[in-house]
């Protein structure tokens, strides 16, 4: 083992793999990467972070074999662990606490990741200035000024007293601030953001986020506090950076967008609650409000005939029904090669369900080009909408406008059979419960209209 290094010296670290040495080479001897050694400044392990965040001294710059810690983890029998309450922290915003579960857990990591200028910033300074804690609240920005925060509290009629703001990046201040303030709700805008001299001199490299947010992490595991990372996204929507950033945390969370102004927040990971939930919001001119009543959004109210091409569907997103509306439009293709257009839906589930109404019910598509929408914006992935689908690319292709309160439910097969879906009473209740007065699904419950295939739908809606 090499003797330790003088606390300012000069070394050469790879932003791959962290592997040090005093002198720069062109290939990480460890990892095998090239042109990754970067300049560092060796500090002392007393004033590191490591220290700041776990109270135990530890020599992150030598080796993997040193012994610079003051403590030592022994396993201990799992009968012998002590459990204690878990508690969750409310964040006052309906939508954001359905996503985590009921609340944010008390020691607990969440990682909110989404487009810029898409409302992360804003979700998470509502829910500081509204959250239900007697304790204190930290907003670290590394990327605005406080100046600018200010404002758009003030713009969002923000209660200020509640929040204290640390416009920093380096780690070392953020612990130190942490160790001073004690805070029990910590926002990190955004770890991309946040640099230590450990790690290198560059922020947002591998090597800066693994350290960053595993000294984060280690300190909020060990407090009854709740820490929320904000994440960039890369071009293809997924959070940027290395994905050990997501198994560090317990919790990651999205947040997407419609072509208007909805937002949807949905989670990716929960240690502690279901991933089905989705919150959904509107910007407003006062901030994110939440939506309490999605089928407001996703169902189009007219007046007079329906257009052709249009089916209702009661959808479930975790322990929520609401009803959306599937709109369907053929035309001639103008080449030998037919398309179909669907981001909202799956294009392989609009080719099935069109090749299912070809073969069972005689109707032609392979001349056609197809689009399929999703009133409002929302995904849809569950099978239960396929007869709705089917409903509306005959009804498209026919040009023949469906009667008025027709809402429809069931999964439809390749034979063309209709088949029981998850939570069908559930369903059919959200419609009811809306003025749909015939509700078409596999089973009879609860008023609702019974068919065995997608011939007996057709039937029973288009009298043919």
């Amino acid at each position: 083992m090499s003797a330790k290094k003088k606390t300012g010296t000069v070394s050469f670290q790879c932003s791959s793999c962290g592997y040090s040495q005093p002198r720069w080479l062109g290939r990480c001897p460890d990892c095998g990467e090239w042109n990754t050694f970067v300049e560092v400044i060796l500090q002392d392990a007393s004033i590191g972070p490591g220290s700041i965040m776990n109270g135990a001294v530890r020599s992150s710059a030598a080796g993997a074999g040193t012994s610079g810690t003051s403590f030592m983890s022994r396993p201990i029998p799992l009968s012998a662990v002590e459990t204690r309450e878990t508690a969750r922290l409310c964040s006052g915003i309906g939508e954001l606490d359905r996503v985590l579960g009921g609340g944010a857990m008390k020691r607990s990591a969440i990682l909110v990741g989404g487009e810029p200028g898409i409302g992360k910033s804003t979700l998470l300074l509502q829910a500081a200035a509204s959250a239900q804690t007697a304790g204190r609240i930290l907003y670290v920005s590394g990327e605005e000024s406080a100046g600018q925060i200010r404002s758009r509290a003030d713009r969002l009629g923000l209660p200020l007293d509640r929040i204290e703001i640390l416009c920093t990046g380096r780690l070392e201040d953020i612990a130190r601030a942490l160790e001073e303030v004690s805070p029990v709700f910590v926002i990190v805008d955004s770890i991309q953001t946040v640099w230590s001299p450990e790690a290198g001199s560059i922020p947002g490299t591998v090597n800066q986020l693994k350290l960053c947010a595993h000294e984060l992490v280690c300190w909020v595991k060990e407090r009854d506090a709740v820490l929320f990372l904000v994440a960039h996204v890369t071009k293809d929507g997924t959070i940027a950076g290395p994905k050990a950033l997501e198994h560090l945390v317990d919790t990651v969370i999205s947040f997407e967008r419609n072509d208007e102004d909805v937002r949807f927040l949905r989670a990716h990971k929960n240690r502690f609650g279901s991933v089905d939930e989705l919150g959904i919001f509107q910007m407003t001119g006062q901030g994110l409000a939440a939506v309490e009543d999605p089928s407001s959004l996703f169902i189009v109210r007219r007046t007079g005939e329906l257009p052709p091409g249009v089916a209702v569907v009661p959808v479930f997103e975790g322990s929520r029904a609401f009803l959306v509306e599937i709109q369907a439009l053929t035309v001639p293709s103008k080449s030998s090669m037919t398309r179909v257009y669907s981001d909202r839906i799956d294009a392989a589930r609009v080719s099935r369900i069109a090749a299912v109404l070809e073969k069972r019910v005689g109707l032609r598509f392979s001349d056609q080009d197809i689009y399929v929408n999703v009133a409002g914006g929302v995904r849809l992935t569950e099978s239960a909408i396929d007869l709705a689908l089917a409903l509306a690319l005959y009804s498209a292709r026919t040009d023949m406008s469906p009667p008025q309160n027709v809402a429809s439910i069931g999964e439809l097969s390749l034979a063309g059979e209709v088949r029981p879906v998850g939570r069908l009473k559930a369903r059919i209740r959200a419609a009811t419960g809306l003025g749909f007065s015939t509700v078409l699904a596999p089973e009879k419950i609860d008023g609702s209209v019974a068919v065995r295939t997608i011939k007996e739908a057709l039937s029973a809606i288009f009298k043919k």
